[in-house]
């Protein structure tokens, strides 16, 4: 057409064609853009594998999780990259495990914010954004103080609402928030605060509703990273309502942050009920926009549920499925979460995965569903393969685990052998510990002395599947 018009000579005509054919390749452009997947991560604070219905809760009410799951693929066999919520934050965005990433422990900087990880870090969200998607962190960051390195802003986020440092989130009646690099303070809120004004946890769920209704007309990357259920064990009055008197206990009277609360167990069942509240309204926003069949939307837990502090009691709730250990510990109940997967067109509805994942493989998930490249140096395998039923999936050849923490502890998985060493600060060669996943899921029977040529071979893993720690307080 343009060509045409030159050889008549009819410049008018010629630049109508170019125009044309520029509003053309832009209109392309922006349907190609439109075609790639909305991928909304809600992400929850120390929730148990066995704290949701669809895992086999029977005391706490989770309908739109269990939802979630029936809509799509369950997986049995999920692990977070760390026991403890900022390393495991880490490695999620970065695709890396604890043998690699740069955050392997929570580590506090005053006077608001844990360690940074650097401006150069490689994060999903800025490998989202580069590709044209809008992105926001919504709900706990805890990986640099604002204005620091790791600033959410400076990682790749458009936008970011909730509580930067993991500290002020202990409470969810807070004195302030954070909206980019601005601060809000909060009438009523603060670190002893029992019950205030604003739940915070509530002012998240409404944000990302809010976020997603404003930007639905672009590629998004929501990251919901909510504050529950961790302790303060905190829950306004009509999410109490359901299970007030239900499970006579005895008060909770307050220690260190950890503020008072009458009934510990009902307080921390309407935690994960708001929760699921949250995830119900987030769902209900993106089919109401009509987004469902182009989003794909995972749920997960940070780190297993949490040992008995604050008035919280995972033991009660059968939280960590009768697995040993809990938060802070490389042993299964520590590490095993909750993990499920809804894709409408791509991810078969009622199915369940027993492949070993372990979070940081979210990284090159997103990265193939959004058509990126894949990244290479990193531990993340994409699930792709898994999600859709077509291709292969590529396995991990080993899981690698650490905690600098409580002596110092590391631990590997490959096919159903783990390997755990505790107390390496003082012990570097402490006595490796071996389990057989497959007859003792629960790590009750060490068999290291029945099985010494596996025990070699995992002791080898371990140290090559690390490289030094940045921090010489997180090396054994």
């Amino acid at each position: 057409m343009i060509l045409t018009a030159l050889a008549q000579d009819s410049t008018s005509a010629a630049m109508k064609s170019i125009f044309v054919a520029f509003v053309l390749l832009f209109a392309s452009t922006v349907i190609a853009d439109a075609k790639k997947p909305n991928i909304v991560f809600l992400l929850a604070d120390d929730l148990g594998v066995g704290e949701l219905g669809c895992y086999g809760q029977t005391k706490i009410a989770t309908p739109n999780i269990d939802r979630l799951a029936k809509d799509g693929m369950k997986f049995t066999q999920a692990y977070s990259p760390s026991p403890v919520c900022a390393p495991s934050r880490c490695g999620i965005l970065t695709g890396l495990s604890m043998g690699h990433a740069y955050i392997r422990d929570n580590k506090e900087i005053q006077p608001e914010g844990q360690y940074p990880i650097p401006a150069d870090t490689v994060t999903i969200a800025k490998l989202l954004k580069s590709a044209g998607y809008t992105t926001a962190c919504i709900g706990k960051w805890g990986l640099g103080p604002v204005d620091s390195s790791g600033d959410p802003i400076k990682q790749g986020f458009d936008f970011f609402f909730g509580d930067n440092c993991q500290r002020v989130a202990h409470n969810h009646y807070p004195d302030h928030v954070w909206k980019n690099d601005e601060r809000t303070d909060l009438d009523g809120g603060g670190p002893q605060v029992v019950s205030g004004k604003h739940y915070a946890p509530d002012m998240m769920g409404a944000e990302a509703v809010k976020w997603l209704g404003e930007n639905k007309d672009k590629p998004m990357f929501l990251y919901f990273s909510t504050t529950l259920p961790h302790v303060s064990l905190q829950a306004p009055a009509d999410a109490l309502a359901p299970y007030a008197g239900k499970f006579p206990e005895p008060k909770f009277p307050g220690k260190g942050t950890y503020v008072e609360c009458d009934e510990p167990h009902a307080t921390y069942a309407a935690m994960v009920s708001r929760l699921d509240q949250h995830v119900g309204a987030i769902v209900d926003q993106i089919e109401k926009l009509g987004l469902k069949d182009n989003t794909i939307i995972i749920f997960a837990s940070d780190n297993g549920p949490t040992f008995k502090v604050g008035g919280a009691d995972s033991e009660f709730f059968g939280s960590a499925q009768g697995r040993r250990g809990l938060k802070e510990e490389v042993y299964e109940g520590g590490i095993r979460v909750p993990m499920i997967a809804r894709w409408p067109g791509h991810t078969a509805a009622g199915t369940s995965s027993d492949f070993a994942t372990v979070l940081y493989d979210l990284f090159p998930t997103f990265e193939e569903a959004a058509d990126l490249p894949a990244s290479s140096n990193i531990d993340g395998v994409s699930l792709v393969p898994t999600l859709t039923g077509q291709g292969e999936q590529k396995p991990h050849d080993y899981l690698y685990f650490e905690f600098a923490s409580h002596g110092g502890q590391r631990a590997i998985r490959q096919g159903n052998w783990k390997a755990v060493q505790t107390g390496l600060k003082k012990h570097p060669d402490a006595p490796v510990q071996l389990y057989d996943l497959a007859s003792d899921p629960n790590e009750s029977k060490d068999v290291a002395k029945e099985h010494p040529e596996v025990v070699e071979k995992l002791t080898k893993l371990m140290k090559r599947a690390r490289t030094p720690a940045v921090l010489p307080a997180w090396n054994f």
